[in-house]
Order: structure tokens, then C-alpha cells, then sequence
């Protein structure tokens, strides 16, 4: 059996997210069934990050074990001829045995793109959140420094999340002005059911002048949602890297594998 990493590029606009479920089409799904039929046998892939409906992807991660000789090099080749248009394998590669695309992941960069115009545009839609008031982003991008660093995020976790610890580390943060266009990044080692989505909610309040600049710096204290904003819209969100220390690759026993309660949907 040979042990295969495929890197994922899909607009979630049409799926019910990444993971397999009964209340919808999800990635996961077309994916398996694609490459069940390619392999000529069935096929189970395990995703680095289990996004929400209408969450997108650039660089999402997810590997698989398979008898066919295929080089998984040339998987993308052969698979992206039988997948939907909105859903494209960029990259196979062969990894050990003791790989595994989601609990050895060293850290994910997330983008969240918002659209500061007065009226919603039409091509943009599927991937950018329409906010029709005008935004202070200079207040915005004072509050963003205060989220760096390991703290208890206990207060940017969604109902329904089951992490067994809520202590996580962002390494780095980011918005761009570009006109209209706001891009919101977020690297860190691992992160919270909606977690992404919470912080900007958090930023457009703060950016409407709803919410105090220093809401992150106070959530951290009282660990309560409600001294944070609304969950914001998925379809803004996209999953553009997933990183693998580099033993990954070479002896995945030296990895500390993340614990399985883990709970990373966005």
C-alpha cells in the first residue's frame, strides 16, 4: 500500500464543507468517489481541515492509501479530468506510512476577504462578504497586534465545539487595504471551531465603531463569547496553506501527533 498527500483547491460555494454527511454533498464525498474510481478500489481520505458550507480552499490537504501503481505524481493529472470544475487537485506526492494530513500539521494560514462597498458586487459574491457601511480599518489594525501570541481562546470558539484544550498560538496576523477590497490573514499552529469567522466579526464591530479596539485583549480575561462579535459568513473564508514540520515527511514516529478531540472546523 502506498501512502499518497494530495494538496486541494475547491470553491465550497455548492458543498455541505469538507467532511462526508448525510445533509448534503460534501468535498470529501466527490473526492473519494473520484478517486475510489480511479484506483479501482475504495478509497477513504482523511482532510487536514474539515471547513464549514461554503468555506473555500486553496491548500487543503488530505491523504489516502491505495494498491494501485499510480504515481502519485501524476494523480492530478488523471483525477482532475473526472472532478467537477470547482474542485481541483494541485499537487500528489508520496509520504511514509506514518503520515497523517491532520494531526501532524504545524500550522495553517487562513484568508478572510470582505468587500467595503455600498453595493454588493456580482462577481465577487461566492468570495467575498459584502459590508455595505463604511469600516475604520486603521482602528482595525491597531486590535490585530493583541491577538499574536499563545493565549486561552476559549471566548473564539463557536457552541458546538469539542476541543480538549482551547489554548492556541497565532504566530502571525494581517489586513490589506487594496481600494474596496479588505483581505484579512491568520497564521497559527491550529485553530477553534469558527474561530477565524469570530475574529472578523470581531473586526467589522470594531471597524463600525460597535466594539472597543481592545475586545480581543478582554476576551482573554473574562473567556466569554459575548465579549466578542457575530460569527461572520463563510463564504469570505478560505484555507490557503496547511504545514508539516519537515520529520513529517522523513520519520512521522518523531511527530507529536495533535489530540484527536481536536476540533479545527472553520
Amino acid at each position: 500500500m502506498t501512502r499518497v498527500l494530495l494538496t486541494v483547491e475547491y470553491d465550497g460555494t455548492g458543498y455541505a464543507g469538507w467532511q462526508r454527511q448525510t445533509n448534503g454533498m460534501a468535498v470529501q464525498q466527490v473526492l473519494e468517489e473520484k478517486l475510489s474510481e480511479l484506483c479501482g478500489e475504495p478509497i477513504r481520505v482523511t482532510g487536514a481541515s474539515r471547513t464549514d458550507a461554503g468555506v473555500h480552499a486553496r491548500g487543503q490537504r488530505a491523504h489516502y492509501d491505495t494498491a494501485a501503481r499510480i504515481p502519485p505524481e501524476k494523480v492530478p493529472f488523471a483525477l482532475n479530468t473526472m472532478l467537477p470544475p470547482d474542485i481541483r487537485v494541485t499537487e500528489g506526492q508520496r509520504v511514509p506510512d506514518g503520515f497523517h494530513a491532520r494531526f501532524m500539521t504545524c500550522g495553517k494560514l487562513y484568508t478572510y476577504r470582505l468587500l467595503n462597498t455600498r453595493h454588493a458586487g456580482a462577481i465577487l459574491r461566492n468570495t467575498h462578504v459584502h459590508v455595505p457601511v463604511p469600516l475604520d480599518t486603521e482602528a482595525m489594525r491597531r486590535a490585530i497586534p493583541t491577538l499574536l501570541g499563545t493565549h486561552d481562546f476559549a471566548a473564539f470558539q463557536a457552541a458546538g465545539g469539542t476541543a480538549k484544550t482551547t489554548v492556541r498560538t497565532i504566530r502571525a496576523a494581517d489586513l490589506a487595504v487594496n481600494g474596496p477590497e479588505l483581505v484579512f490573514t491568520v497564521y497559527g499552529d491550529a485553530f477553534l471551531y469558527n474561530m477565524v469567522r469570530i475574529i472578523v466579526g470581531t473586526l467589522i464591530e470594531i471597524g463600525h465603531g460597535k466594539r472597543s479596539g481592545d475586545a480581543f485583549t478582554e476576551s482573554f480575561r473574562t473567556l466569554d463569547r459575548l465579549s466578542l462579535g457575530v460569527t461572520a459568513p463563510p463564504h469570505g473564508l478560505e484555507l490557503t496553506r496547511v504545514d508539516y514540520p519537515p520529520e513529517a515527511f522523513t520519520d512521522p514516529e518523531a511527530v507529536r501527533w495533535h489530540e484527536p478531540t481536536e476540533d479545527d472546523s472553520l
